[in-house]
């Protein structure tokens, strides 16, 4: 058997649909989504398929990450390439009720329509570089003679200049609200309560949005894509259903010792009309509300980094920076860090988890807080979506613009960060917006 990675170059072609397609009946099939050409910043889509190991999560876990660490010591360790993000590893997500220990928080019973946390060990990607107009087949030396065989005949074989095939998708109704106006409203009071008292200063709330439908939901994520598009998209399919995330929001990037996160906190609707636009987007740069609710997570991230980060490393190289995408403006801060050698991804997932973008601060006080106020668990929504590969490197979303779909309901949600200012009504509109393309894309298209 060899023993190095194989790699295997193949055409380039921005149409990773085709590709993933091409994939889609083997068990469960991932697709890390750059979103490109259609989103801003991302670089490599990588896909893959038939795991040889899963992990499924379970919110009761006392210590969930540690069960990570030990699938991935399944697959020895390859050497880093610098075009290569991933070489083999676990793809997979964890939910946000995972925090729920490291956190200090009571177990959380809820049911939610999918596992608290799934990954899926990798032997095999397609990664798709669009910067650099290059397609490769890597293998890892775990991957089986016949595995090979079989993924380049199926890729060598794919005309990427086609659409891929999809089946139907149908909503049989529309998306019903988890709050009406005034419930939310009068938890968005409460939560200024809370702020009022000295308990925190921001949390973010958040609620769910539910529909019935029939058909393949990978139909729905390509619709969506065509819509909303963001850098950390990703459509993962799992025995027990389907991810859908169009996460424009990156959590954690890990490339040996060094690790950055990119949270965003501030937003505003786009508009079509080029000069609304520009001044909705001038009037998000210039918010001191937007810029405050910003700073208190750029705070709260350079904590957890702290806990980690070897000492003095951690900096914040861009803060405020405002960053466009289809349907909102966003502010976002890049904050990073370097850390011990030995210290594992799993460690450092498990020293920040959830991310501060969607908790608030106090992290501990925030959480309780959004238990007692949320209606039903986040699940996916708010946990994280991503990779961990054997070359050291490791990059992962904040899964919101995101939904599942499981057993013939769809859930997507959306949310805000309060802070001493908010105004309940503005907040409500503040949810919808983010959440509107999703909702209307696939209510035009497919009711």
């Amino acid at each position: 058997m060899v023993d190095v990675l194989q790699i295997i170059s193949l055409p380039y072609s921005p149409n990773s649909a085709v590709a993933y397609a091409a994939l889609a009946d083997l068990p469960c099939p991932v697709w890390l989504d750059s979103g490109q050409p259609r989103a801003r910043g991302g670089r490599f889509d990588i896909l893959s398929a038939d795991p040889i190991n899963s992990l499924s999560l379970d919110a009761a876990d006392q210590a969930p990450f540690d069960a990570l660490d030990d699938l991935l010591c399944e697959l020895a360790p390859q050497e880093v390439d610098q075009q290569l993000p991933f070489c083999g590893g676990a793809i997979g997500y964890a939910g946000y009720e995972l925090g729920s220990h490291g956190n200090f928080l009571p177990l959380d019973n809820r049911e939610t329509p999918l596992p608290a946390g799934f990954f899926g060990l990798y032997t095999w990607a397609l990664i798709v570089d669009h910067q650099l107009q290059a397609t490769h087949l890597i293998f890892h030396p775990a991957s089986t003679e016949m595995q090979k065989r079989d993924l380049q005949a199926r890729f060598r074989a794919l005309d990427w200049n086609t659409a891929p095939r999809t089946e139907r998708f149908e909503l049989t109704a529309g998306f019903r609200h988890e709050f009406t106006p005034d419930e939310y409203h009068a938890r968005i009071q409460r939560i200024l309560d809370y702020i009022r008292a000295g308990d925190i200063y921001q949390a973010n709330f958040t609620q769910r949005f539910f529909a019935e439908y029939t058909g393949s939901p990978l139909t729905a994520y390509l619709a969506l894509r065509e819509a909303a598009a963001g850098p950390f998209s990703a459509f993962l399919s799992l025995p027990q259903g389907e991810v859908l995330s169009l996460s424009p929001e990156r959590f954690i990037l890990a490339d040996g010792t060094f690790l950055q996160t990119e949270p965003i906190k501030g937003t505003a609707p786009r508009s079509p009309e080029p000069s609304q636009d520009q001044a909705q987007a001038s009037a998000l740069a210039a918010s001191r509300k937007d810029r405050a609710e910003n700073l208190m997570i750029v705070d709260l991230l350079r904590n957890d980094f702290g806990k980690i980060c070897q000492r003095g490393s951690v900096r914040v190289p861009n803060l405020f920076e405002l960053q466009s995408f289809a349907n909102v403006h966003h502010l976002v801060s890049t904050i990073t860090g370097q850390i011990p050698e030995d210290l594992q991804f799993a460690q450092v997932l498990e020293a920040t988890f959830p991310g501060g973008s969607i908790t608030g601060a106090p992290k501990r006080r925030a959480m309780q807080i959004i238990r007692e106020l949320e209606r039903s668990p986040r699940g996916i929504y708010c946990g994280s979506i991503g990779y961990i590969s054997s070359c050291g490197r490791a990059d992962t979303n904040i899964a919101i613009r995101s939904l599942t779909a499981s057993k013939g309901r769809i859930t997507c949600a959306a949310g805000g960060g309060i802070v001493a200012d908010s105004d309940p009504a503005a907040e409500h509109r503040e949810c919808l917006d983010k959440v509107r393309v999703l909702l209307d894309t696939l209510e035009q298209q497919f009711s």
